[in-house]
């Protein structure tokens, strides 16, 4: 750590090579924090998180209860152990507007936390006011919702692209308050929709066809390319199969945090890294990861270290791999039944998971030990006794006297 501070202090350094080493540090080293708590408010599994990024405090959850759930992440208390308290619900018994069946995806929206987006099997995508937990609109479809997403950097426009049980993915304006445009591709149910942190304009989904579409919303016409696991090899495989992404329904997509790639998971238990502006596959072997989910999957990737991690759910685990390596780090194990989702926090390099066991589980970096360096400079200044944290000394002497 020291070496950093120098190198950084001195010019030899560029100032993010420092954050970047102790965010990787801080993610190597998440473990189960038993010091902290998250209320227990769903009655069912829990199948999406979401922090904000204004303030990175607070958080939502949606759950197979029809429940949505705004937790306050921030220790008030200033206590070592903690519990991050719901403080608003939207449940039947307080709310009528409350979804009827199974909330699948919430978010915040990207500009301001007096806003939220909820959508559900019952068919509706609703548009939350967070002082009145109200819904400010509500948009209805003919099938279930498996997804929804907002763009994080749009400034242009306030689209949000939803993915029902149709093979047609619909873009609804918050503006206007109406679905304005319709991206005809797929075949099958669209399972996961995301729009890139790099341009406003570009869109990925993803369908139960095996196939992942790349948009460009601009365009009247269809989508930009669509992901081919072979590079267009068609030795490889079958005609029939040419321009899949996976040999199974494609349930997962996300960006990384610079949007220069795509992950992508599929029910053939594989994960692919994807260049996003050419659509290649990378290659890059993950082996088996194990993906039951018959609905969306939500994972995420890790934001500010070098090099990044991928967190994705895995049976009742959380798996984490390297991103550009494919090489299994660890596996988190809390929960006692499948995990459904997870969720990064950037600014502490914490992560938080739900699953069917009804719990949400807070995954925390350990605290970093003092460096080499640290102790031989306490022990210059007041000999090797000022190195030792009062905690961890012995209650006990071994000296006769």
């Amino acid at each position: 750590m020291l070496s950093f501070l120098y190198a950084r202090q001195s010019g030899l350094d560029d100032p993010v090579r420092l954050r970047r080493a102790e965010s990787t540090r801080r993610v190597l080293s998440l473990e189960l924090n038993h010091n902290r708590d998250v209320d227990r408010i769903h009655g069912n599994g829990i199948n999406t998180l979401d922090i904000e990024v204004i303030d990175g405090r607070y958080m939502l959850s949606g759950g197979s209860d029809g429940v949505i759930v705004i937790y306050d992440l921030e220790n008030n208390s200033k206590k070592p152990q903690y519990t991050c308290k719901a403080i608003c619900t939207v449940g039947r018994s307080v709310c009528r507007h409350v979804h009827k069946f199974s909330v699948e995806t919430v978010q915040w929206y990207p500009h301001d936390t007096g806003m939220f987006v909820s959508s559900s099997f019952d068919k509706t995508m609703k548009v939350w006011d967070t002082e009145t937990l109200k819904p400010a609109e509500e948009f209805q479809f003919d099938g279930n919702v498996y997804c929804h997403h907002m763009s994080p950097v749009a400034r242009k426009h306030s689209l949000v692209a939803v993915g029902t049980k149709d093979p047609k993915v619909q873009l609804c304006d918050l503006k206007s308050g109406s679905r304005i445009h319709i991206l005809q591709g797929h075949r099958g149910e669209i399972l996961s929709v995301r729009w890139s942190p790099r341009y406003d304009h570009i869109l990925a989904t993803a369908s139960t066809d095996s196939r992942v579409h790349i948009w460009d919303v601009r365009r009247a016409s269809g989508s930009l390319f669509t992901l081919d696991q072979h590079n267009g090899d068609k030795s490889k495989t079958s005609s029939e199969a040419v321009n899949t992404a996976h040999n199974g329904r494609v349930n997962g997509l996300c960006f990384t945090a610079d949007g220069l790639h795509l992950l992508t998971t599929g029910t053939d238990d594989r994960m692919r890294l994807w260049n996003s502006a050419t659509g290649e596959n990378t290659l890059v072997n993950y082996g088996k990861v194990v993906n039951e989910s018959r609905k969306g999957l939500k994972f995420t990737v890790s934001r500010g270290c070098s090099p990044e991690f991928v967190f994705v759910p895995c049976g009742s685990s959380v798996a984490v791999y390297g991103l550009h390596s494919g090489e299994l780090i660890t596996m988190l194990r809390g929960h006692y039944n499948n995990v459904d989702c997870c969720e990064f926090h950037p600014d502490y390099q914490e992560l938080y998971s739900g699953g069917k066991d009804c719990n949400i589980l807070a995954w925390v970096p350990v605290l970093r030990q003092p460096d080499i360096e640290d102790e031989e400079t306490n022990s210059k200044r007041g000999g090797t006794q000022a190195a030792i944290n009062p905690a961890f000394e012995d209650a006990w002497s071994s000296d006769e006297d």
